[in-house]
């Protein structure tokens, strides 16, 4: 284990808990601000902070895109713009620990991605987790009951995170594209290609008279839940995560990750929410599936390199 692991675990963790802890702040911040202007404006603080600091660090270079423009603001507003609104959306609608149980479940679903459209096929043990994971998805969301009652507006705000998850597994595989970047970079441009796309759909949102501009006053009352979004749901959590990752490597980051949805469940917990069994027993089995597969990896992993030797 080399000196910087530690810091790099902690890197990592901190990620975790900052995108845990994201939901319950947003959710509380809705009852000032609609999720379109919270998104637009916490992307826009971010991506400005992000640049200010990366241009002071490398220069203006840091900004060009080297003749791929186009690739870069399409992942920008698929991953940067579609995914937070959509998520938000939903949030409005649905409870903070359904987002997170769905939200832990891009990796299954990126797996999936790559088997239906690259025709990679993941091991039968990588499918039975999947499977398990996304059956405890459903033992949350229902409580238990497996019953979809067409009528309940939770329902509707799920499938509306499910598909902001989605969009967040298409610009997760997209940036493949832009390998030999560095990860920054990535980070950076299609932030501002989102954060973009975010204050000009908030705009027309506005326009169709679909959502209203905020007040100041508004705006003012929830100045520290827009903080916390924008300097660490955004800026610190995504800093954090891409060092840490490359410090401690992608296995042990995705073991970190499934946590998420457990630092969820403990803040609503401590605002007064009680679960019951299903949901418990829900998050229990994405968290447990999800953390089998990755150990299942870590083995696999290991014994390639040692055939490779």
């Amino acid at each position: 284990m080399t000196p910087s692991f530690p810091r790099g675990v902690a890197a990592a963790l901190a990620a975790v808990v900052l995108w845990g802890a994201q939901f319950p702040v947003a959710k509380s911040a809705f009852a000032a601000l609609d999720p379109f202007h919270l998104s637009a404006i916490r992307y826009a603080v971010a991506a400005a902070l992000l640049a200010a600091w990366m241009i002071a660090r490398e220069g203006t270079a840091v900004l060009r895109t080297y003749g791929r423009l186009a690739p870069v603001a399409t992942l920008g507003i698929v991953g940067m713009t579609a995914s937070p609104a959509l998520v938000f959306a939903g949030l409005t609608a649905t409870r903070p620990e359904h987002v997170a149980v769905i939200v832990a479940l891009q990796p299954s679903m990126t797996a999936l991605a790559d088997w239906l459209l690259r025709g990679r096929r993941p091991a039968t043990f990588t499918i039975a987790c999947i499977a398990a994971a996304f059956f405890g998805v459903v033992t949350v969301v229902t409580k238990g009951e497996y019953v979809l009652d067409a009528g309940r507006s939770e329902i509707v705000g799920d499938l509306l995170v499910l598909a902001g998850a989605a969009c967040w597994v298409v610009y997760t595989m997209g940036t493949e594209s832009l390998r030999g970047w560095p990860t920054l970079k990535i980070t950076l441009l299609t932030l501002i290609a989102g954060s973009a796309g975010l204050v000009v759909l908030t705009g027309g949102l506005v326009a169709a008279r679909v959502v209203a501009v905020p007040t100041a006053a508004a705006v003012a009352s929830v100045w520290a839940e827009l903080a916390f979004l924008a300097l660490g749901g955004v800026l610190a959590a995504m800093v954090g995560w891409n060092w840490g990752n490359r410090i401690i490597g992608a296995l042990n980051a995705m073991l970190l990750l499934n946590f998420l949805p457990v630092v969820t469940f403990l803040i609503r917990f401590a605002q007064g929410e009680r679960f019951g069994a299903p949901e418990i027993a829900g998050v229990a089995l994405v968290v447990g599936a999800l953390a089998a597969n990755n150990l299942y990896l870590r083995a696999k992993s290991r014994r390639q390199a040692a055939a490779a030797k």
